[in-house]
């Protein structure tokens, strides 16, 4: 759908999620053990690291509403946390977020510092093969267990003041982002466009986090800010009543959203690929996407490393 976060490709993300995740179901079979109980077989098969510490350590940045952001009582909500926790609850582990930035999501999963990172990550190919702004590989990557489908909204003033409609009208303007995201990536293949064509020229500007990022439009510094459809959606409703922003134009880019494991952690992948997939039969992941009012952007079944 990088916040990850998030071009249009001939094949809708939805569809490759559906194409992907039917081979994922195909090669599901257990026996009956699996079939009779297969909430007792997922537990079994949990890495053992993880059952003998009864925890799952998960890297989140928890500032990315409705997906994680701090709630009343200052621990983790949205959509993220509720399906983490669902996810513990199948598993019978306890979930313990590390709040970590952005940035510092992969690199830090690399270190070992927790289990997986889950953040309105988008999986991309960039990210499982470690690549860097060369195209060259500079590290050794990240599987994605995906489970949720997001594309990229630009947010205005309200009453859209600029006429901005499509990224094509992002030239001659500036343009506030959260770095390392999905969006990072739009922004700078926008800029290449602007030159390309022969319009003025984008001006970009990278926020450690996308509320500084929403902040620049709100002051005027910044004609429009790229993000997440969810994130996007939620500040327009919710930030003064709805009185301050709208979204502007379609999505662009959908790619699916991915839980990040190490690429030596295959047990735990495939666990919580499974997982998920428990999560979606049994009705949980639909209450949760409704609770948040994301449901347009359900995954019919977990998918690994299925992005673009």
């Amino acid at each position: 759908m990088p916040h990850v976060r998030h071009a249009r490709r001939p094949i809708p993300a939805g569809a490759a999620l559906v194409t992907a995740g039917a081979l994922l179901l195909t090669g599901c079979g257990g026996g009956q053990a699996a079939q009779d109980d297969p909430v007792k077989d997922l537990r079994a098969k949990l890495p053992k690291a993880q059952r003998a510490a009864g925890v799952l350590r998960i890297g989140m940045d928890v500032n990315y509403a409705p997906v994680e952001f701090p709630g009343p009582d200052g621990k983790p909500a949205g959509l993220d946390p509720d399906i983490a926790a669902a996810l513990g609850r199948i598993l019978d582990v306890r979930v313990e977020f590390v709040d970590t930035p952005f940035d510092k999501l992969i690199p830090n999963l690399q270190a070992k510092q927790y289990d997986l990172a889950m953040s309105a990550l988008s999986d991309t190919r960039q990210r499982r093969d470690a690549l860097n702004e060369n195209g060259k590989q500079a590290g050794p990557g990240v599987d994605f267990v995906d489970y949720f489908i997001a594309g990229t909204s630009i947010v205005v003033p309200k009453g859209n003041p600029r006429a901005i409609k499509s990224l094509d009208d992002l030239c001659g303007k500036t343009v506030a982002f959260q770095q390392g995201t999905t969006q990072d990536e739009i922004v700078t293949r926008q800029v290449a466009v602007c030159a390309r064509v022969g319009r003025p020229p984008l001006t970009p500007h990278k926020l450690d986090t996308d509320t500084k990022a929403l902040a620049e439009v709100a002051s005027g510094a910044a004609a429009a800010e790229l993000n997440d459809f969810p994130v996007a959606a939620y500040a327009a409703k919710t930030t003064d009543g709805g009185g301050r922003f709208e979204v502007t134009g379609g999505q662009s880019t959908s790619n699916p959203y991915g839980i990040a494991v190490r690429k030596d952690d295959t047990p735990l992948r495939d666990v919580l690929a499974k997982a998920i997939d428990q999560l979606i039969r049994g009705g949980e992941y639909d209450k949760i996407l409704a609770k948040w009012n994301v449901s347009a952007g359900a995954a019919q079944n977990a998918v690994v490393n299925g992005g673009i």
